[in-house]
């Protein structure tokens, strides 16, 4: 079985940086990445790295966010810069192995951008 744990989360003011970071055991994904929910609204698409380091970002957060990842350990990470109330959710890691696949999700890790 694939299991996915995220580390990083927490409290930050409007212009912070935060930096989330997932582990998966039990397999290497293809791709890995994240989406995000906010209260109320539906989960969506944040960012993904393919296992060859092939990036992809939702427009909200490009230029802004950075996602890597280290195939040794099996992580992927998600650099949070210029941090707006927004970007406010509860972020969930996500693996595949392989496109088209289906996904594993870590349990999600709040992230909240406030004064």
């Amino acid at each position: 079985q694939v299991q996915l744990v995220e580390s990083g989360g927490g409290l930050v003011q409007p212009g912070g940086s935060l930096r989330l970071s997932c582990t998966a055991s039990g397999s290497i994904g293809n791709i890995m990445g994240w989406y995000r929910q906010a209260p109320g609204k539906e989960r969506g698409y944040v960012a993904t790295v393919t296992i060859d380091g092939d990036t992809n970002y939702a427009v909200s957060v490009k230029d802004r966010f950075t996602i890597s990842r280290d195939n040794s350990k099996n992580t992927v990470y998600l650099q949070m810069n210029s941090l707006k109330p927004e970007d406010t959710a509860v972020y969930y890691c996500y693996f595949q192995l392989r496109p088209g696949s289906r996904f594993y999700w870590g349990q999600g890790i709040q992230v909240t951008v406030s004064s």
